[in-house]
Formats: C-alpha cells, structure tokens, sequence
C-alpha cells in the first residue's frame, strides 16, 4: 500500500536520514585503539534524540563501517557534532594516514511516500498488493504487480 504516514511502522521504518560510511584503518592496532572512542560514540548516539538504528559492518582488511538511521537529516547532523563523534573523526583525519588510509561518508534522504501493509499501515491493517508497481524514470505508469493469465 502506498503510504505518506509511517507512525505505524517500527523505529527504522519512520527514519528519513540514512548515513553510510567507512573507514579502512592501517592495522588491527589502530581498530584497537578506535574501540575505546568507538563504545562511547555509540551510547552517546543512541541516546540522542532522533537516533533510530545502526549497524556495523566490516570488509577485508581492516575496513569498518557503519550504516545508521535517524528521525531527520537535522539529528543526523547534531550526531555528527556531538562529542565522541568530533574526537573519534580528529583521530581518524588529523594525523595524514597515521591512523587510517582512506574513508568515506554518504547522506540519505528517504522519499517522503513509501510502501506500508498490515500491522505497519497507519490507515487500516489490508496485507495487499498494490496495483501497480511504480514508474521508473523513464515511464509515465508501472506494470500491473499482477500479470494476465496465459491461455
């Protein structure tokens, strides 16, 4: 069911701020030494308000990343200010490749329509599909979800 309204759905599901990022860090040594900034950064950030969920995830060799949702780009953005974020992005950037050799950050914002069906929809509690799935850049109406039987 296609949605405006997601006061229904579970806490990541009313997010509309999205960050992913990654650091590859230079040795297991420094990953080490991130971890005494890094547990602080992360009861800081789930007390904020606007924070709704996180994960982290790692790549070979010393890559490790983090994918994070808040309420708006606004509590997306007071994270980044925040204390343990500021000290652990000086340690990370201010010293060249002291620390680590590369990194990246990226900013989401979500559509303000979506998709919702039963327990999560606001308006009514239907498991359905809708009708037609939505238009690519390219149409002016997407195909039907449901296709006409063969004969």
């Amino acid at each position: 069911m296609r949605t405006d309204d997601f006061s229904q759905a579970p806490p990541l599901g009313q997010a509309t701020a999205m960050f992913v990022g990654a650091t590859r860090y230079r040795s297991p040594y420094d990953i080490v030494v991130l971890s005494l900034t890094w547990f602080r950064l992360v009861r800081q950030m789930r007390r904020m308000r606007g924070y709704r969920w996180h994960r982290v995830y790692w790549q070979w060799p010393f890559t490790l990343g983090t994918i994070a949702f808040f309420a708006d780009r606004d509590a997306m953005l007071k994270f980044a200010r925040s204390k343990h974020h500021r000290a652990l992005m000086c340690w990370v950037a201010d010293h060249g490749t002291r620390h680590a050799t590369g990194g990246y950050i990226r900013l989401y914002t979500a559509d303000r329509d979506g998709y919702t069906n039963g327990v999560w929809r606001a308006e009514d509690e239907p498991m359905a599909h809708i009708a037609d799935f939505s238009a690519l850049s390219t149409e002016t109406a997407g195909p039907p979800v449901h296709r006409k039987a063969a004969r």
